[in-house]
């Protein structure tokens, strides 16, 4: 009997207010997009990196697919520069 089994996968999105909309970056992979709201630019990105991790293998993937008992923690800060 032919099945396929589905994986979730935990991956983290940095999302920064941009004229006309915001842009959605994933750090873990690299992957980015963007959307007029927030909330098109989270599906967005969803969608991004589900179409990147289409051809990577499990071996890759194995990082993400363990469950997080903690979230991670994004801070801002500013530095001054001369």
């Amino acid at each position: 009997m032919w099945y396929h089994q589905f994986m979730k996968y935990a991956f983290s999105a940095v999302f920064t207010r941009e004229d006309g909309g915001y842009s959605a970056l994933c750090p873990e992979l690299g992957v980015s997009s963007q959307g007029n709201t927030i909330e098109e630019a989270e599906s967005n990105i969803k969608e991004a990196v589900t179409l990147y991790i289409e051809d990577m293998t499990h071996s890759e993937l194995a990082p993400y697919a363990r469950v997080q008992k903690e979230k991670p923690l994004l801070k801002t800060f500013e530095v001054v520069h001369a």
